[in-house]
């Protein structure tokens, strides 16, 4: 849990003293810290303030030093430097991007080397799967290697238990296939593990759903927080998917104090510069791996295969190596093109621990701009 400085306008945004001190060469510049929570067009940005919320575009030296690095751009929940535009009531000036405690990344949609940021300082990430025909492990260990990868603690989320004969059985499965994750199956429905999740919602902690589409990410998040406002919709018959209600992802603030962030479906999760997170995600069989005779096993015909044997005696699923598998690969593939980027904050700094919803009216407003 983060720790807040109560007496701080922004504590119920999770401003804590770490912020504070990373925030002050820019205090000193005459800049007022604000956090991202609605993403909108055309680099134009949604930040609550200690004034309110108010509608920020980035300034030309920002642009100048951060084109050259899409994920140099803020996103939801980022904290950044502002200053006010005088004479015009709601609007201010993005000047810099305070360095990320933690950020799930995806590699943008198409076949471009760029990565996009879905969401930043993430203290809990939930990984929402459906338990009806959206069910996909192999998705869901993608996604758990997202998670990894993002410095946030993940959480996987089995929803729509009430269209699963036996959500105990799945349960059990993907806890094999990621163990040490916690899984909390729910249904927004009849409200089952509503108060597992719920436990995660500590004032100040920064929340964020993720999965693909039709999952039922936002009404899990409108139970939390006692909320109708965010879209949703019901999800084709014929197969099982939604109707992408949630077009942009936003971050509000829940009755208990904690911050969610819903994001947009995706069709698809391609990781970014992802090859520690995978070993992480997979320690287990790192581990098995150590244990071979040869150090170069192929973990195919090798006398002294620690792999093949565990595989044998049922320890180590087979659809977990072979996602492991095929994740390497992956990784090793796009490895020459990648590129880190400068302006995100260094894995150690990921590990740190990271009012009222804003008002309708200018959110309208801030649509009615783009």
């Amino acid at each position: 849990m983060p720790d807040l400085e109560s007496d701080h306008p922004l504590a119920a945004y999770g401003w804590d003293a770490g912020w504070a001190e990373a925030f002050a060469p820019h205090a000193a510049a005459g800049h007022e810290p604000a956090r991202v929570v609605v993403e909108l067009r055309r680099h134009y940005y949604a930040v609550i303030t200690a004034r309110g919320e108010l509608l920020a575009e980035c300034t030309g030296k920002f642009h100048h030093d951060a084109k050259r690095d899409p994920g140099a751009y803020p996103a939801v929940g980022d904290w950044v430097a502002v200053t006010p535009i005088a004479g015009a009531e709601g609007r201010a000036q993005l000047h810099a991007l305070l360095p990320r405690r933690s950020r799930f990344v995806r590699q943008a949609a198409g076949g471009e080397q760029t990565q996009q940021i879905i969401a930043a300082n993430i203290d809990t990430v939930f990984l929402v799967s459906g338990l009806d025909r959206n069910y996909n492990p192999k998705r869901i260990q993608r996604f758990l290697v997202a998670a990894r990868d993002s410095g946030a603690k993940p959480v996987i989320v089995l929803n729509k238990a009430d269209l699963h004969p036996d959500p105990e059985s799945v349960r059990e499965e993907i806890e094999r296939l990621a163990p040490g994750v916690p899984v909390i199956v729910t249904s927004s429905h009849t409200r089952r593990g509503l108060k597992l999740l719920g436990g995660h919602a500590a004032p100040g902690v920064t929340l964020a759903f993720v999965g693909s589409s039709g999952v039922g990410k936002s009404s899990l998040i409108n139970r939390l927080a006692r909320d109708a406002e965010l879209p949703t919709g019901e999800v084709r018959e014929k197969d099982a998917k939604g109707r992408h209600t949630t077009t942009r992802r936003e971050l509000v603030l829940a009755p208990s104090g904690a911050l969610i962030i819903d994001t947009p479906g995706m069709r698809e999760l391609q990781l970014w510069d992802a090859d520690e997170a995978v070993e992480e995600a997979y320690a287990d069989i790192v581990g098995i791996a150590a244990r071979c005779r040869f150090s170069n096993c192929r973990h195919e015909n090798e006398p002294g295969c620690a792999v093949r044997a565990a595989l044998e005696d049922g320890t180590l699923p087979p659809e977990r190596l072979a996602s492991y598998r095929k994740l390497k690969a992956e990784q090793a593939a796009k490895a020459p093109s990648l590129k880190k980027p400068s302006a995100v904050a260094s894995k150690p700094g990921w590990k740190q621990k990271a009012a009222e919803r804003a008002a309708k009216p200018f959110r309208h407003r801030l649509h009615d701009e783009d």
